[in-house]
C-alpha cells in the first residue's frame, strides 16, 4: 500500500509572527500571531526550522517529519538580507566571514566561516513594518549573509558582535528554494520539495 504523498508549502513569514501554528499557552494565544491565520494548513504540517518573532521571510512547512529533521541537521544553506544600524566596514565584514564568538545557552560559541557580501543598494523588498522605525536618526547598510548553522538568533548575535546591530532580518533562501516574488503573508504550495545540501538531495 502506497503511503500518502507529503504536502509542502513555502511562506513569507511576516514580522512579529511566531514560527508555529498555535500555542497551548492561553496568554500567548491571545497576544501573539501564528501561522494558522495565513492559511488553512492540513493536519500534521510543521515548520522546517524557525525564524524568530522579529525576523521575516522564507519559512518552509511540510507534513514530512523525516525531511524536516534531516534538513534541520544537515547544514543546508540559509541566506539572509540584513539591514544594519550604521555603515558596516570592510573589517567587520571580514570578521563575520571568518567567524565570531557569540553567546549560546550561557556559553561562548564560535560561528563557522561564512559568506558575507555588502549590498551596494537596498534590495527591492516589501516595506518594513512601521514598528521598526528604520533610518530615522542614523544611516543604515545592507549585507547578505549565508550560514549553514541555525543557532538561536545567530545572525543578530553575529552582527552585534562586530558592532553593527541588526535592524531588519529577511531570510531569502533555504537551499535552492527562494523567497522570490512573495509578499509578507503569502503561502505557496510546493509540489516537489527538493533541497540540495552539498551533494545530498532530500
Amino acid at each position: 500500500m502506497l503511503e500518502p504523498a507529503h504536502i509542502h508549502f513555502k511562506v513569507y513569514k511576516p514580522f512579529e509572527m511566531l514560527s508555529q501554528l498555535h500555542s497551548n499557552d492561553a496568554k500567548e494565544s491571545r497576544n501573539k500571531r501564528f501561522l494558522s491565520e495565513l492559511y488553512n494548513f492540513p493536519e500534521g504540517i510543521m515548520p522546517v526550522g524557525r525564524l524568530d518573532e522579529k525576523s521575516e521571510g522564507l519559512l518552509l512547512l511540510t507534513t514530512d517529519g523525516k525531511l524536516s529533521d534531516q534538513v534541520n541537521r544537515s547544514g543546508i544553506e540559509k541566506e539572509y538580507y540584513v539591514q544594519l544600524d550604521g555603515e558596516i566596514t570592510n573589517e567587520a565584514i571580514e570578521l563575520l566571514q571568518k567567524g565570531v564568538e557569540i553567546g549560546f545557552h550561557g556559553k561562548k560559541y564560535a560561528t563557522k566561516a561564512t559568506t558575507v557580501n555588502k549590498l551596494p543598494t537596498p534590495p527591492f523588498l516589501s516595506p518594513p513594518d512601521k514598528k521598526l522605525r528604520i533610518g530615522r536618526h542614523r544611516p543604515t547598510s545592507w549585507i547578505s549573509i549565508t550560514i549553514t548553522e541555525g543557532k538561536f538568533r545567530q545572525v543578530r548575535k553575529m552582527t552585534a558582535a562586530v558592532g553593527f546591530p541588526t535592524l531588519r532580518l529577511i531570510r531569502m533562501r533555504i537551499g535552492n528554494v527562494l523567497l522570490t516574488n512573495l509578499s509578507p503573508g503569502d503561502v505557496i504550495p510546493i509540489h516537489n520539495l527538493s533541497l540540495e545540501v552539498s551533494n545530498l538531495t532530500f
